[in-house]
Formats: structure tokens, sequence, C-alpha cells
């Protein structure tokens, strides 16, 4: 089998294939190279394809029209997404995916991709069983955005990325821009509550580095409703 045979036959939803059909869809799949920052499909397109990052990182974002965006998903190496319309025609994307960095995909067709879908029902189970994490995701970021207010939100990623840096201050790798549409904030809000947040003493915080100075503090932000 050619390489990247081998790499789709690692991955659960492929693994049941033989090897003529690893090598058949390995040909199918048309490469598509992505600069950071460009756009791979906008919101509402009809999009009917499944895609397979190859390296690099892929986000997908919903945005208002006040120009606030929030990050709904993020697709890495070895990981696939789809559109809705792959399986209902004519639904739109419900979100938009930009590159994050520079990035390599593989992609199907609706078209070329369900006859294997159809024919092979571990294949098929696989696929289901992997919009499961998706849709927990989905139901966790509406419970968030409906329950918890933005403090509660930031304090949380700031735990899920920063958590376990011990003393040691650790680069700062987010803006403040990006922050926001972690959490589905705004700029200014992310700003004051990361500055209340340091003036609790929960952070410290400078414009490169990042220091979680209270951890059991910054838990305590992130549970209060």
């Amino acid at each position: 089998m050619n390489k990247f045979a081998q790499e789709l036959a690692q991955d659960s939803i492929f693994a049941s294939l033989p090897p003529t059909e690893l090598e058949e869809l390995a040909h199918l799949a048309i490469p598509r190279n992505y600069k950071k920052k460009e756009w791979i499909v906008h919101r509402g397109d009809i999009w009917p394809h499944l895609l397979w990052v190859e390296s690099g990182k892929i986000l997908g974002l919903k945005e208002s029209g006040e120009g606030r965006s929030l990050i709904a998903t993020t697709i890495l190496p070895q990981e696939n997404f789809w559109g809705l319309a792959f399986f209902q025609e004519d639904m739109p994307m419900p979100v938009a995916l930009v590159a994050d960095e520079d990035t390599k995909i593989r992609l199907w067709s609706r078209q070329q991709f369900l006859p294997y879908l159809l024919k092979n029902g571990k294949m098929s189970w696989e696929f289901a069983r992997q919009m499961v994490p998706r849709m927990q995701q989905a139901s966790e970021i509406v419970e968030s955005l409906a329950f918890h207010p933005v403090p509660g939100r930031l304090a949380n990623l700031l735990l899920d990325r920063y958590s376990g840096s011990g003393d040691i201050p650790v680069a700062r790798d987010l803006t403040l821009d990006q922050m926001a549409s972690h959490i589905g904030s705004t700029r200014e809000m992310v700003c004051r509550a990361l500055y209340k947040f340091a003036d609790d003493g929960a952070i410290k915080i400078n414009r490169t580095e990042f220091l979680i100075s209270n951890e059991a503090l910054l838990g305590e932000i992130a549970h209060r409703d």
C-alpha cells in the first residue's frame, strides 16, 4: 500500500477495509494545501465533502454579524470532518473552516465516499461512533454559553491550557482575540476578566508570559454560575 493508504489503515473508520479498497480511497482523495488563516469553506456553503487532515490544524468558526467569533471545533492531524451536505443534500455548513496554521488535507466528495460506507457495515458504525464526541462537544459549548458567565468560561480555558505548569511562567500562545473566540466573547471582556483575575491573585500575566498563581481560586471562578 502507498503511504497515505497505510495512514488511513490506522484510523478506526478505515481499519476494517481490505487493502484494495484502502488503495482506492487513497487514490480518490484530492490533496489540498492551505496557508495559515486561509479559508477552506465558508459558513452557509453547500459542501458535500469529507476531509482528512494530514498535517496542520483547522478551526471550525461561527461568526456573528457584529464580528464576534466562536471556535466551535478544532480538527487536528489524522482527524476528519464532514459537511452536513455529505449526509443531507442542500444542508448548509453550520461553521466556516479556516486553517489555523499551514495545513494539508485530503478531500473526498459524497459521490466518491458514500459507496464505501454503504457496503461496509463496520466502517459505517465507526463513522457514526466518531460523531458522538462531536455531539458531546457541541452540547458542552451550548451549556457553557447558556449557563456560565464570561469569567467562568475564561477561567476554564486557562485551566485547560495552562494548568500543571507549576511556578514557571509559560509563553502566552493565545492573543486576546483568540481567547475571545474560544469562549464566545469579545476582546474587551476578556481583557477586563484577565485584569480582574490578576488583581485577585489568581494569575500573573504580562505581554509575553502567563502563570496560574492560585489554581484553586481560578477553579472556583470557573465553577461560579
